[in-house]
Parts: C-alpha cells; sequence; structure tokens
C-alpha cells in the first residue's frame, strides 16, 4: 500500500442511501470532529459511485459487527454503543469480549450487545475472540473509551463494497491533538518502523478502528496480545490483501487508559519486529 492508499477512500461506494444519511446526520451533530472526506486518487467523480448503492450484493448494516475488548470502561461504553446504534439504525451486531469487575458488562447488555465474558488476559486476547466470534460478512474494530468516531461506519462499509479487504482508521493524518504527545510520537515510529520492514508506508500501525471481511480474519492465525492491533493490519497487508488506510478524527477518551506506555509501547514494537520478519520469511 503506497502513500495514494488514502486518496483512494472516496464517499464512493456501496451503502444504501438510508446508510449515508444515518452518517450525515451524525457527522452534523460532531461538526470539526468527523473525518474528512478523502478525494479518489484519479480525481473522478464520486457521485458516479452511488450507483453501488443500487447493487444487490453490496453489504449494508445488517452485514456487519462492530467488535471490541472491553475492561472496565463504564464511564464510555454507553456512549460508543449508544453512536453504534444511532449511526447503524440499530441494525449492526455489537460484541464485546470483557473482563471487568464495574458496570461495563451490565451497560452493554442494556444496549443490547452481545457480551462474552473473560478473565483479562490482556488485549489482544480479548479482541482476537471478539473478531472471531461474529459470523457476519464484515467485521469492524473500535475501542470502548469513545476516542474513535462512530459516524465514520458508512464510509469504512463503503470502502469495503468497493473492494477493500481491510480499511484501517488512520488518526494521526488530521494530528491526533488528543492524544498524549508521547503516544503520538511513539505511534509515528511504530509506523515508521512497520514501513521500513514491510516496504510498503504506512501512517498508523496501531489503531482500534478497522474494518475487515471475514474471511481475512478467518484465514490468518493470529498471535500476539498488546502488539494484535499491529498484527491486523501488518499480516493482511504483507499477504497481498487490498488494504487502505482512512482518516478519521481521534478524541479524548473517556476513563482512565489501562495501557502502561513504556511496557505496552515496548511489546507493541516487539511485535511489529516479530510479525514483519514472519510474514517475510513466508515469501521464501
Amino acid at each position: 500500500m503506497s502513500d495514494s492508499a488514502h486518496s483512494t477512500n472516496g464517499a464512493a461506494s456501496a451503502v444504501d442511501a438510508e446508510t449515508l444519511a444515518a452518517s450525515d446526520d451524525t457527522n452534523a451533530d460532531r461538526g470539526d470532529a468527523a473525518a474528512e472526506p478523502v478525494t479518489p486518487a484519479d480525481g473522478g467523480d464520486t457521485d458516479a459511485t452511488t450507483d453501488a448503492s443500487t447493487d444487490a450484493d453490496a453489504y449494508t448494516f445488517d452485514d456487519l459487527s462492530v467488535v471490541m475488548g472491553t475492561y472496565n470502561e463504564e464511564e464510555a461504553i454507553g456512549t460508543v454503543l449508544a453512536d453504534i446504534e444511532e449511526v447503524t439504525d440499530g441494525r449492526a451486531e455489537v460484541v464485546c469480549v470483557d473482563g471487568s469487575d464495574d458496570r461495563t458488562p451490565e451497560i452493554a447488555r442494556e444496549h443490547g450487545a452481545r457480551v462474552i465474558e473473560q478473565e483479562p488476559q490482556g488485549y489482544g486476547v480479548a479482541v482476537r475472540e471478539a473478531i472471531l466470534t461474529p459470523d457476519r460478512p464484515v467485521v469492524v474494530t473500535t475501542d470502548c473509551d469513545d476516542t474513535y468516531p462512530m459516524e465514520a461506519l458508512p464510509e469504512f462499509l463503503a470502502e469495503i463494497n468497493d473492494g477493500a479487504d481491510v480499511v484501517s482508521g488512520d488518526r494521526l493524518y488530521h494530528g491526533a491533538k488528543a492524544m498524549p504527545a508521547f503516544n503520538r510520537l511513539g505511534n509515528h515510529a511504530f509506523a515508521a518502523v512497520a514501513s521500513l520492514l514491510m516496504g510498503e508506508r504506512v501512517h498508523d500501525t496501531t489503531t482500534g478502528m478497522r474494518a475487515y471481511r471475514r474471511e481475512v480474519i478467518e484465514e490468518i492465525g493470529w498471535t500476539e496480545n498488546t502488539g494484535l492491533s499491529a498484527e491486523l493490519l501488518i499480516r493482511p497487508l504483507m499477504r497481498g490483501h487490498d488494504v487502505r488506510e482512512r482518516p478519521i478524527a481521534y478524541a479524548e477518551r473517556l476513563g482512565e487508559t489501562k495501557l502502561d506506555p513504556i511496557g505496552g509501547g515496548a511489546a507493541i514494537a516487539k511485535s511489529i519486529v516479530t510479525v514483519c520478519l514472519e510474514e517475510q520469511l513466508r515469501r521464501f
């Protein structure tokens, strides 16, 4: 994936009019916080792709599962799930793999989410179960701390309908000013290292918001824990899947972070190096 991946992601694609209307309404509520649309690389007319909206084979929110690992996020989980419900008109399935000892699972169930309780074993263990649980054809990962824009769900689904296998939200494109400076610097460094090792330019390796075709998730064996977010980008990309990065807004989290920036950062860096080398060796 080259830098042009950022500019292949226009509003183009196959979400029905109802879906796009939901996005427009929510974007209006967020104002400047909403992710900006990206112009297609060929400069083509994005309206031309609305013809795809009539395609009977196009995925809709009825084909979408939004999944997350949750751990003591009672301050934010209700807001996140309400946003998903509003944007998708309640049509998307929501799966939470939860290891909390607060009211997070109770709140999630009140919002209609499917909650799978799990002993806390780390980010990757929870998210791996979350992505492998649904049987709907499109899976979107997100975090439960209200940092990611659920109003971008129609755009992510549109990219999948346009042929993408993975759509990865790039938090750093707009500056990610709500992110702590140390974390922001680290994320730029992770992207630089991954780009060098892969031979492909990527901009945000550790974003928590991505959309996947379910077959991509099922065909790859996922091995990482803290570094799973990077692995979920690197392995599909290095195996030739159509991976596209799409700029998204990033908001200040609700509640306290659970990740140690030093220890967690070291684990992520190790995962990036390990996974890139493993995928390079697969080519021989």
